[in-house]
């Protein structure tokens, strides 16, 4: 049994330590917002916020979230109110979505650290992977949000 937290909720799940957070949010807790993607740490479209860092949940194992605090797509905000997610509208960023999730925590770690990242900084800690090519979109959405 281990108990992790998620969204500022405590969860126990009994389940092996080995498994990936990633499981654990869809398969247990019902948090499907969270992608899996390529399950090998590449893509990051499985990204959530641990202690406030992207980390890519499909290699990020149950027993290693014990003691920290996870941030899902769920707990970035429930209605979409969320700066990035307002810029992500009004830019029209998504085509497929399947990314986004990810894109998203990545972005609010991101400015967390850079509150108003240049181009280059923003190339430089995006390592998400959007099959569909909207990064220019991701920037104008990103730079829309340190605005406002």
């Amino acid at each position: 049994m281990y108990r992790i937290n998620i969204n500022g909720q405590d969860h126990d799940v009994d389940v092996d330590g080995e498994t990936p957070l990633l499981w654990v949010l869809r398969d247990i807790l019902g948090l499907t917002g969270t992608k899996y993607g390529c399950g090998i740490k590449v893509c990051a479209a499985c990204t959530v916020l641990v202690n406030g860092e992207p980390e890519k949940s499909c290699g990020f194992s149950v027993a290693e979230a014990v003691g920290t605090s996870v941030t899902t797509i769920e707990g970035l905000s429930p209605d979409r109110s969320h700066v990035l997610q307002q810029a992500w509208i009004a830019e029209q960023v998504p085509q497929c979505g399947f990314c986004q999730s990810g894109m998203l925590l990545a972005a609010s770690a991101l400015m967390t650290e850079y509150p108003n990242p240049s181009d280059s900084r923003i190339n430089d800690k995006m390592d998400n992977i959007c099959v569909c090519g909207t990064y220019q979109r991701i920037r104008a959405a990103i730079h829309r949000a340190a605005e406002g």
